[in-house]
């Protein structure tokens, strides 16, 4: 099974060690970035890419379970927002994306 998928402001890790799939939808601008990280299903998974619009995937994602949220904004007042809902989630996640970017490098 393929263990990533990616789209403009979107991708998606399946981790074989954990059996878990995970997505994270990220935006940046000039005011700053946005990121939204998700566990996800194996439907959800086996289904992205499968829109022609990167919208459509998004809010694909969106419905999964939201584990981590943080917007850095650059220009405004307040410094950077973080907050995990998740934290099991998020380690997992992160994990999972640090063992893949080993692989490739």
């Amino acid at each position: 099974m393929k263990t990533k998928k990616q789209g403009n402001n979107w991708t998606a890790w399946y981790d074989p060690e954990t059996n878990r799939y995970f997505a994270r939808i990220m935006y940046t601008s000039r005011e700053g970035r946005e990121q939204y990280d998700y566990e996800i299903t194996r439907d959800i998974y086996s289904r992205l890419g499968a829109f022609g619009e990167d919208s459509e995937n998004e809010d694909l994602i969106r419905t999964g379970e939201l584990a981590y949220s943080f917007e850095n904004t650059m220009y405004g007042t307040l410094g950077p927002e973080r907050k995990v809902w998740d934290d099991e989630a998020s380690g997992a996640m992160n994990a999972a994306v640090r063992r893949q970017e080993k692989k490739k490098g």
